[in-house]
């Protein structure tokens, strides 16, 4: 039997799993995918791991798609490109292969499942973080007006920033913002905003009050249940969307990398496997 995993922590939300062992099911692949909550100090050994004969590989999530980066022997350019891998692939030759499945995944829920294209649009992305990177790449490369990062932490906002600018093709507005008062004019001239922290998988976390969400807003929030912050966006009367399509769609890339099989995402995208 052949092995798939989830590298990351905590992991205990996670509904990887139930898409990517449907999928082997369907397809007669005599395998399974497991989760391998992972320590830092681990991370290495962990990854090492994957070179086995027995394993397709793993997808990476929170707080390693930028860790794993200097673990692999070879990045493709759009991970490059974000800074952030999601998907290790192991090769015929045992060496590891890093993809980012994030950016497609997140451009195709935005246009197909939530009806919004982010050409000239305004955005505002929530974090820094190896999703954040792919979130910004995607509403690049769909040539978005204006982006505007918020982070706890400047610098690591501008950093973000700055590597995106970098493959930019056009001159697109970009700003890194940490202050309420930044936040809340960003806020209010955004047409879109992603919810790219952790913020929202236990009990009543958000990173925003609802006094700050705009009516005209889609509010996307990539963790895939129905959070306080869609329901607060709801409230204001902003359209919302959660990262349940975007996670299937991502699985189904990954899924396709490891197996060469490309018919995933209809299995996937049935299952409704959104936490309660």
């Amino acid at each position: 039997m052949k092995l798939a995993a989830l590298l990351g922590h905590p992991l205990e939300h996670s509904r990887s799993p139930q898409l990517h062992n449907a999928a082997f099911t369907h397809f007669g692949i005599d395998a399974r995918y497991e989760l391998w909550d992972t320590g830092p100090a681990d991370l290495a050994a962990r990854v090492a791991a994957l070179r086995e004969p027995h394993m397709f590989g793993a997808n990476v999530t929170l707080p390693y798609k930028q860790a794993v980066l200097q673990l692999l022997d070879q990045i493709d350019p759009l991970a490059t490109q974000v800074g952030a891998v999601n998907t290790i692939i192991r090769e015929a030759d045992g060496s590891l292969s890093g993809i980012n499945t994030d950016v497609p995944a997140f451009l195709a829920a935005l246009r197909e499942d939530a009806g919004f294209d982010p050409a000239g649009r305004r955005a505002v992305v929530l974090g820094a973080s190896g999703a954040a990177r792919a979130a910004v790449a995607a509403l690049l490369e769909a040539r978005i007006a204006s982006i505007v990062v918020v982070n706890r932490t400047l610098e690591r906002a501008e950093e973000l920033l700055g590597d995106a600018l970098l493959n930019a093709t056009y001159d697109p507005e970009l700003l890194a913002a940490t202050t309420a008062d930044d936040l809340r004019d960003a806020l209010a001239e955004a047409d879109l905003i992603v919810n790219a922290t952790s913020l929202g998988w236990h009990a009543e976390e958000t990173p925003l009050g609802e006094t700050f969400i705009p009516p005209k807003a889609l509010v996307y929030d990539m963790v895939y249940r129905q959070t306080r912050l869609l329901r607060d966006a709801a409230a204001s009367g902003a359209r919302t969307q959660d990262g349940w399509t975007m996670l299937a769609r991502q699985a189904a890339l990954a899924f396709a990398g490891w197996t060469g099989e490309q018919g995933a995402l209809p299995i996937m995208m049935q299952l409704e496997a959104r936490p309660a």
